[in-house]
């Protein structure tokens, strides 16, 4: 009988030579390692330092040619393409006929041997709120693990949104006067914060007691209920989301910490998790902790080709740090020559700037040059835009927009203080005694450096780094190490990748 591995490793090598294609250098290992987790029920943490393009195909094979059934926690955008294009063809390429289902259909796991595609949240659902919609002990593999705790985060929210409360006024008619007492004290004393790019703050005391005050009041509501229960929780943090053009808020329970939530649910299965970067290190410690994730565990970390998927780096040194005021204008004068030199041979470009004056000033010089080829955050863009945007529109619509040729940052993404939710989870780590910058804030900013230049790398584009801190503080290395492979260059002009 043929090993699992072993027949994944013939396959995919007679695969890799039949399509032709440029070979990823870790397919074959990859697809070992997780064939091993399938047969033998070891649970693996996969650092791929690519893109799914790149590595998907590497535990796919694994998990058609598996005779048993398997769980694939994959964000929908990906099991789209999946389901349509890469298991069909994969599917017809093995001449094999492995079941495929999907979260909107129903499975008997007594006879069940197929594969079960899912989206993080209802993974998340299954397992936080004890459905039993999945055996615990289905080998569960989850794609774009680096993603996990924001997951989780955002599954774990509750909220009450302008609707709830309109929803309130008609399920409690006896308690209307109190229900839209408290929605104008918060509406009026949320609004009365100071106005704040982040968009969002923290609720005060008078404003959580009068909160606290209608949920005791109307506890027989879910929403409210579940409001009631987790208020006090030191591990949550009670926060607003304001729409000063709607003059709308949303109020926001959040959990702070994770970790201690997650452990159960992958303590006590076989689960591979997979993503492109998930931290500096190869055990990855910090990760691990964030996650809850203590047992013992099969770390990989896969490195790019020193060749065929470095960036060529531009840095320039002795720029004014970006929390002087004269960063804003140097800026302005860095971003003028690096577009202009290379404009006509590397659109699409996107420049990252998070400060909004920032932003705007530089939208605006660059608009009067190229006119409406500049995009202020704005999704909808084609190969000759230039793309101004901060680090979460970025972050939250990469996936959807061409890859840049040209990648200007202009400062590098640590979160920043000024952010209320920020400072939330600072406090929390201070509280803790903690080292809350290399747990919290420098590996956010490792982790989304990494997803922001992976694209880059099949095209070996150029990635111009602006903040001079990574020559400076202490951390610099470790923000180069990240960005590692790369070529460094000095200056980019129109022949620079010209075709």
């Amino acid at each position: 009988m043929t090993l699992l591995e072993a027949e994944v490793h013939i396959s995919l090598r007679e695969f890799l030579r039949d399509q032709g294609e440029p070979l990823w250098d870790h397919h074959l290992t990859m697809a070992r390692l997780v064939s091993r987790a399938l047969r033998l029920n070891r649970s693996a943490l996969i650092q791929t330092g690519s893109t799914f393009s790149r590595y998907g195909l590497s535990y796919l094979m694994p998990c058609l040619l598996s005779d048993r059934p398997i769980l694939l926690v994959v964000p929908l955008n990906i099991q789209q393409q999946l389901i349509k294009q890469d298991i069909p063809y994969l599917q017809q390429w093995l001449n094999t006929n492995k079941t495929i289902v999907t979260q909107d259909q129903n499975v008997d796991f007594n006879e069940f041997n197929g594969l079960f595609i899912v989206s993080p949240d209802v993974w998340l659902s299954d397992r936080l709120e004890n459905k039993g919609q999945f055996p615990e002990q289905i080998v569960t593999l989850i794609d774009q693990a680096d993603y996990l705790e924001e997951w989780t985060k955002d599954h774990l929210t509750r909220t009450i949104s302008p609707h709830d409360w309109q929803h309130l006024q008609q399920q409690y008619p006896a308690y209307g006067n109190l229900i839209q007492e408290v929605r104008f004290f918060l509406q009026k004393s949320i609004f009365s914060h100071p106005p704040s790019p982040y968009q969002c703050c923290l609720l005060d005391q008078e404003e959580k007691d009068s909160l606290s005050h209608l949920c005791k009041t109307l506890n027989n509501n879910p929403l409210l209920h579940s409001f009631a229960q987790f208020l006090n929780d030191d591990n949550q943090l009670l926060w607003a989301a304001i729409n000063r053009k709607k003059n709308t808020f949303c109020i926001n329970l959040s959990p702070l910490d994770i970790s201690s939530i997650l452990s159960p649910y992958l303590e006590n299965s076989t689960i591979v998790l997979m993503g492109g970067f998930l931290d500096s290190q190869k055990t990855a410690p910090t990760y691990r902790k964030t996650i809850g994730l203590t047992q013992d565990i099969l770390c990989l970390k896969f490195y790019p080709h020193r060749q065929n998927e470095l960036i060529n780096l531009y840095i320039r040194d002795r720029l004014p740090m970006p929390n002087t005021p004269e960063f804003q204008k140097v800026l302005i004068e860095e971003v003028r020559k690096l577009v202009f030199g290379g404009y006509e041979s590397l659109k699409p470009i996107t420049i990252i700037v998070d400060d909004v004056p920032s932003k705007a000033q530089v939208a605006t010089f660059l608009a009067a040059e190229f006119g409406s080829q500049v995009k202020v955050e704005n999704a909808k863009i084609d190969d000759n835009s230039i793309l101004i945007s901060g680090w979460k529109f970025w972050h939250n619509h990469q996936s959807q927009l061409p890859t840049p040729k040209l990648f200007i940052i202009a400062t590098l993404p640590i979160p920043s203080l000024e952010n209320p939710l920020v400072a939330a989870q600072v406090n929390y780590y201070k509280k803790q005694h903690k080292d809350w910058f290399r747990l919290y804030l420098l590996p956010t900013a490792l982790k989304e450096i990494q997803r922001a230049v992976m694209p880059l790398r099949e095209s070996q584009g150029i990635v111009a780094l602006l903040d001079n801190r990574v020559n400076y503080r202490s951390y610099g290395n470790l923000i180069l190490t990240a960005l590692e492979p790369y070529a460094k260059i000095n200056y980019i002009d129109s022949n620079w990748l010209k075709d």
